[in-house]
């Protein structure tokens, strides 16, 4: 796989690896699996809430009033 990055996008990675310690590569995959992880973890809670949401919605509305 290529990955084209612009010289802005570039010197980030850089910096990034360097902070980590890392080479680009692996900053690379860490971003992509940390970026997987926080998605997962928003959906996960966007659906839970959704899901309690509903299940107390009487109980919510009574609250609210």
């Amino acid at each position: 796989m290529t990955l084209r990055l612009t010289p802005d996008d570039e010197r980030v990675l850089t910096l990034l690896a360097e902070a980590e310690g890392v080479s680009k590569q692996e900053a690379t995959v860490r971003a992509i699996h940390e970026a997987a992880s926080r998605r997962l973890r928003r959906d996960k809670v966007a659906e839970l809430s959704a899901t309690a949401r509903e299940r107390y919605a009487d109980l919510l509305d009574r609250l609210g009033q």
